[in-house]
C-alpha cells in the first residue's frame, strides 16, 4: 500500500517554511516527517494533496486506493501499527485531529474535496498520545524529543564507526557515527542526548558539541564551534560560531561566528558572518510571533524563541534580528540596525516593505547558488518561487 500525504490547517501556520512545500518535507528531529512515515511503515510515496500552487511539483497520486496521511503528524510505532490495521473507507482520528485515512481516492483529488469526503468515512478513534507539528516553534521545541526516537529507531541494532583517538565522547554512550563521518580533536557530550554524525559529514577541530544533536548527510560543523542541543544541523549545511536549540533544514549555511538560537532555518539560506539573533526579551516576556495564517502578531507562550527564516532567504554581515523574527522566501537583508521582526519574501534590504527583490534577479541567485552544490531544480520548482513573488501582496 502506497502513502499519499495531505496538508490540513497547520500548512498555514507554518508558513513561511510551508510556503515552498508540504508540511511532510520538514525536517524535525535527524529525517524528515515523510522519511519517517516512509521508514516506519515501509511504504513508498504516491503523491501529495496540498495547496494548489505546490502540485506541479508535489504531485497528486493517480485514482486508487491508499493510506492517506496527515503530514504534520509525527509518526510513532502504535500510531502506525493501527494505522495499517485500518478497514478499507475508514479514517483514523484523535478528537476533531484527521491522523490518517484507508480509502479511495479519484483522479486529481482537490484539496478542498478531501476533508469532505474523509469527514464521510466510518471513524476509528485513536487514544495514545502522539507528536504533531502546529506552529513555527514546534520545529525546535519538539525536537529534542522527536532527534532521541529517530536515533534509536536509525541506528537500532548497529554500531558506530570509531572515531580518532584525538576525540572525547563523553557519557552514556549514546554516540553514532557513520562510516564515513570525521571529526578530530572535538568534544562530544552526551549525557544530555543523543549525538549522530550522518554519512559523508565532518566537525572540525577544536568544536564542542552536546547532545541531542544530529548532523545530517554532507553537512560540515567548522572550526571552534560550540552547539548546544538538541539541535539538527540538515544535509549539505554549513555551521560554525555559537548554536543553541535550531533546526537548519537543508543546503543552508551559518559558515561563521555569532549566535543562533531557538531558530528554525529553511533550505538554502545563508546567514552572513557576524549575523546574530535574539532568543529572550530584554524584559523576559512572552515572544508574540507573526502568524501567517491571521495575518497579525500572536503570542506563542514562549519566553525563547528566535528566528524563522523561509527558504532561499539571506542576510549580510553582522545582521541582528529581533527575539521572534520571521523572514518569508526569498529575502535578501541587509543594512544597519534591526530589521522589522516580520520581512515579507522577496524583500530587498529588509526595511522598506515598498522594495522587492526582483524576481529575475531571486531566480538568477538562487541558480547561482544551487550550482555550487551541484544542484539542478527542477522547472516546477522555480515556478513556485515566482507564484510567490506574484502573489507577495498576500503577506
Amino acid at each position: 500500500m502506497s502513502l499519499v500525504f495531505f496538508d490540513d490547517h497547520s500548512w498555514q501556520k507554518l508558513q513561511p517554511l510551508t510556503l515552498t512545500k508540504p508540511v511532510c518535507h520538514l525536517r524535525c528531529g535527524i529525517d524528515t516527517l515523510k522519511e519517517k512515515w516512509e521508514q516506519l511503515m515501509a511504504c513508498a510515496t504516491a503523491g501529495y494533496i496540498t495547496t494548489k500552487y505546490l502540485q506541479e511539483q508535489f504531485t497528486a497520486p493517480p485514482s486508487g486506493t491508499y493510506l492517506l496521511i496527515n503530514g504534520s503528524v509525527i509518526p510513532d510505532e502504535n500510531l502506525c501499527a493501527q494505522i495499517h490495521k485500518l478497514p478499507k473507507e475508514s479514517v483514523l482520528m484523535h478528537g476533531e485531529i484527521i491522523l490518517a485515512a484507508h480509502a479511495q481516492i479519484g483522479k486529481h483529488p482537490r484539496e478542498q474535496d478531501l476533508f469532505t469526503m474523509l469527514h464521510q468515512l466510518k471513524k476509528v478513534k485513536f487514544t495514545h498520545a502522539f507528536l504533531k507539528l502546529n506552529h513555527l516553534w514546534d520545529i525546535f521545541g519538539l525536537n529534542g524529543k522527536i532527534l532521541e526516537t529517530d536515533f534509536i529507531r536509525i541506528t537500532r541494532g548497529r554500531v558506530s564507526a570509531q572515531l580518532p583517538a584525538s576525540n572525547k565522547i563523553l557519557g552514556n554512550g549514546n554516540f553514532f557515527a557513520e562510516e564515513d563521518a570525521q571529526a578530530e580533536a572535538c568534544i562530544f557530550n552526551t549525557k544530555s542526548g543523543s549525538i549522530y554524525l550522518g554519512k559523508h559529514t565532518e566537525v572540525m577541530e577544536g568544536t564542542v558539541i552536546r547532545g541531542a544533536f544530529a548532523l545530517c548527510e554532507g553537512a560540515q560543523v567548522k572550526l571552534s564551534s560550540k552547539i548546544y542541543g538538541p539541535t539538527t544541523i540538515g544535509p549539505q549545511c554549513r555551521v560554525g560560531g555559537e548554536v543553541n536549540n535550531s533546526v537548519m533544514q537543508a543546503y543552508s549555511n551559518k559558515g561563521h561566528d555569532g549566535f543562533l538560537g531557538n531558530s528554525v532555518i529553511g533550505e538554502w539560506c545563508n546567514l552572513g558572518a557576524d549575523t546574530n539573533n535574539s532568543n529572550l526579551k530584554n524584559n523576559y516576556g512572552e515572544v508574540d510571533i507573526y502568524d501567517y495564517a491571521e495575518k497579525k502578531y500572536k503570542g506563542s507562550g514562549l519566553q525563547f524563541c528566535g528566528l524563522f527564516m523561509g527558504d532561499h532567504s539571506k542576510c549580510g554581515i553582522n545582521t541582528m534580528f529581533n527575539t521572534g523574527t520571521v523572514v518569508g522566501v526569498s529575502a535578501n537583508i541587509f543594512g544597519a540596525g534591526f530589521p522589522p521582526k516580520f520581512i515579507p519574501s522577496f524583500s530587498w534590504g529588509g526595511f522598506d516593505r515598498n522594495i522587492a527583490f526582483r524576481i529575475d534577479k531571486a531566480v538568477e541567485l538562487t541558480l547561482r547558488v544551487m550550482e555550487r552544490r551541484d544542484y539542478v531544480p527542477a522547472k516546477e520548482e522555480l515556478a513556485v518561487l515566482k507564484h510567490l513573488y506574484q502573489n507577495r501582496e498576500n503577506e
